[in-house]
């Protein structure tokens, strides 16, 4: 019960790199803009399949951003790559205005996001970009969990039409999920069924729901575990239908509590059908440097901390 099988390891942001190459492969619309940090957001192989089709920006997200949406307009579909802190806190005007406002086809692509982009430490990571991208009216918001889900989304987005922020990290993690999945914008995966409490986790916080989840299961707790990938449009019926089950819920997220997917699971639940939550994530607080572990312990993000959660949330029905 509860196993699972681990593929191998890597980081999201080398998904996002295979997968930006796949997409261009496929379609020679897709063009790429980097703000210095080619190497950094695995963008390396696409520079040197497509040149042409390459744009480096400098250290000018802002500029970026509107050169993106410049080349949506003219029928391209752009791919923007920096750190999450500056593809979101440093250029919201921008992507507000013109690329959200407008209804822009540009993918904004995200790297070291949250506190396990480590030493860098707070002035480099961010923890607030998935509300602050969630509250743009039209912006699909995902944060996949592994390399072969982050690759699978990157090729997904690309086909979608509309603006898109992706989110993924600087760790390696544990590969999981199937390399030959078909991502689906919107629609949660269902990763264990059970009965207790229900796990919605995004992001790195899906491997450790998966290592909650078994420790819970040692307990005599059966933990639904679901990979909320797609954190706008959330998949409200499966998240409604796993509560109506489990009778309480838990979110995990390496992000701040306030805007994220617990918020968005809140509010779903408190405008259908009340029930217990508890919520995995930071609160209130910046990030510091420290090693990603040392950041994850310390800020709450740890598999005890989903545990402890769900036996709160269970412990509330």
């Amino acid at each position: 019960m509860h196993q699972i099988e681990i593929l191998g390891n890597n980081d999201t942001r080398s998904g996002f790199g295979a997968g930006l190459l796949e997409a261009g492969k496929a379609d020679n619309r897709v063009v790429a803009l980097c703000a210095d940090l080619t190497g950094s957001l695995k963008m390396d192989a696409f520079k040197k399949e497509f040149p042409e089709r390459f744009f480096q920006m400098g250290i000018a997200e802002a500029n970026m951003i509107g050169v993106a949406a410049g080349l949506a307009t003219a029928g391209k579909i752009p791919f923007t790559g920096t750190f999450a802190n500056f593809s979101t806190g440093r250029v919201y005007d921008q992507i507000r205005q013109s690329v959200a406002y407008s209804d822009k086809n540009v993918k904004i692509c995200a790297s070291h996001a949250g506190v396990t982009l480590g030493e860098d430490g707070a002035t480099h990571q961010i923890l607030e970009d998935i509300g602050m991208m969630r509250m743009l009216p039209g912006m699909v918001v995902i944060n996949p969990c592994d390399f072969n889900q982050t690759k699978a989304a990157t090729i997904a987005i690309a086909k979608y039409h509309g603006p898109c922020y992706l989110r993924f990290g600087r760790p390696k993690v544990p590969i999981f999920t199937s390399p030959d999945q078909v991502f689906e914008i919107g629609k949660a995966v269902t990763i264990f069924e059970g009965t207790d409490v229900s796990i919605f986790c995004t992001g790195h916080l899906v491997w450790k729901s998966i290592q909650a989840a078994q420790a819970l299961a040692e307990k005599g707790i059966s933990a639904e575990v679901i990979n909320i990938h797609t954190i706008k449009p959330l998949d409200n019926e499966a998240v409604v239908a796993s509560v109506l089950k489990t009778g309480c819920a838990v979110s995990a997220e390496e992000h701040m509590y306030n805007g994220g997917l617990g918020d968005s699971v809140a509010q779903l639940l408190g405008r259908n059908m009340p029930r217990p939550i508890e919520f995995v994530g930071v609160n209130d607080s910046f990030g510091e440097s420290g090693t990603p572990d040392q950041l994850m312990s310390k800020y709450g993000l740890d598999v005890m901390d989903v545990v402890a959660a769900a036996e709160r949330a269970i412990k509330r029905k």
